[in-house]
């Protein structure tokens, strides 16, 4: 009873990371509205070696059409801008020498509606990576049943609660997901 104790515990793990990665994807869907979350995926040449952005630098949104990055290292100007326009954010980065403005346009309708496709997309994969998960407990259930490590009632018992869990967890995502397309139809 411990193992499916156990089992059951890591399934639940498993889809909060699976929600925390759709969580992420769904912060890099640019939606016209400057989120510093947006260049979390860029990564820049630090003196050979590759480093996130936010760790060189200080990034700010003083509005939300505009994001500004303060290098540490004023050197690092350039790299910083060639790695934002060359990221395929569709971002244009314009300097002054020390601080960095990205200005965020609004997207078009046309953008709108691949950035909800976008969405839609993410949220699906992280449905799959969740079904995955209940499988993969629902596996071990049946080959322990098959065992006689557990009993059916308590086969029939952790199923049911997988099944529970993997509802909460595919709603979690339904609902980011509306609010996601909220927020990117919104002009």
């Amino acid at each position: 009873m411990e193992k499916v104790k156990e089992t059951v515990d890591n399934a639940r793990h498993r889809m909060d990371s699976a929600i925390e990665s759709v969580r992420k994807e769904f912060s890099s869907l640019r939606a016209g509205r400057a989120n510093a979350s947006m260049l979390d995926s860029i990564k820049v040449d630090y003196y050979g070696t590759m480093t996130p952005l936010n760790q060189v630098g200080n990034i700010a949104v003083p509005d939300p059409t505009l994001i500004t990055i303060q290098p540490w290292d004023a050197g690092l100007v350039a790299v910083i801008e060639k790695a934002i326009r060359t990221s395929g954010l569709d971002l244009n980065p314009a300097t002054d020498g020390k601080l960095i403005r990205i200005p965020i346009p609004s997207p078009t309708e046309e953008r709108r509606k691949a950035l909800v496709k976008l969405a839609h997309k993410a949220a699906e994969e992280g449905k799959i990576a969740i079904r995955n998960v209940r499988r993969d407990a629902n596996d071990y259930f049946k080959k322990a049943k098959k065992a006689s490590e557990i009993s059916e009632d308590d086969e029939k018992h952790a199923e049911a609660e997988i099944q529970k869990i993997t509802d909460a967890a595919v709603a979690r995502v339904d609902e980011m997901l509306k609010a996601k397309e909220v927020e990117v139809l919104h002009v």
